[in-house]
């Protein structure tokens, strides 16, 4: 298995994942993992709650590209992606990325490259809801720089 996406309402058990990703490949000497999570806050505001929606189809294939990329531009063994979609509460958790390696370096630059690319580029969009009311969140222009810097555009720009 050298990547592995899954979009899914149901919550992920981290230890599980990466357990799977690391099985039977002795080669691994690095695992890099980040785990992100609904904010209680954002802009300042109370979240109440948090929907995500996607594209079907759409939303794998642009991150089976992503890590295409990865595995072109970083020497890696495996990649797992989870990212829910559906109603999320504050502290549950969104989105996993895994990367296995021989060495750390691989692993950290791998899983923030594809964190950057996930950010800007696959098709997710979220709404929070505040006590003001709901809002759907914009692409931010520091999400769109920390892409540039691997020498990538983002299409939303």
């Amino acid at each position: 298995m050298r990547a592995q996406i899954s979009i899914q309402t149901e919550d992920f058990d981290l230890t599980a994942e990466v357990a799977r990703l690391r099985e039977h490949d002795p080669r691994v000497g690095a695992v890099c993992a980040f785990v992100g999570t609904v904010r209680e806050h954002s802009y300042a505001q109370l979240i109440g709650s948090m929907e995500l929606e996607h594209y079907p189809g759409m939303t794998e294939k642009a991150i089976e590209a992503m890590i295409d990329l990865a595995l072109q531009r970083f020497d890696i063994f495996a990649v797992r992606v989870i990212h829910r979609v559906g109603l999320l509460q504050p502290s549950d958790q969104i989105v996993l990325v895994a990367v296995t390696s021989a060495h750390r370096g691989q692993s950290f630059q791998a899983c923030e490259f594809l964190l950057d690319y996930l950010k800007t580029q696959a098709p997710f969009w979220k709404k929070e809801h505040t006590p003001l009311g709901a809002r759907w969140v914009d692409a931010r222009a520091s999400d769109d720089a920390a892409l540039a810097r691997w020498g990538v555009s983002a299409r939303n720009a």
